[in-house]
């Protein structure tokens, strides 16, 4: 009983950890969006904002990468 209760809590941790995968890929969606729609907007300002592009999105895919890391820790460690 206690073993079954162990891995239905695990198993818990792990989806809702799952959850920051998704929520990370429209961040990821969020950033390019808004990006885009400032350069559409100013054209020539386009060049100098992608560094600032790719650190957005760089970041969001982490938190990403991490929720996911933890949702395995959370299934095959714990």
């Amino acid at each position: 009983m206690e073993g079954d209760i162990a891995s239905m809590g695990q198993f818990l941790g792990a989806g809702l950890a799952g959850i920051g995968t998704g929520l990370a890929a429209l961040g990821v969606g969020n950033v390019a969006g808004n990006y885009l729609a400032g350069a559409l907007r100013n054209p020539s300002a386009a060049a100098s904002q992608t560094a600032t592009l790719f650190i957005g999105l760089a970041f969001a895919e982490a938190l990403g990468i991490f929720s996911f890391l933890i949702a395995l820790l959370l299934m095959f460690a714990a």
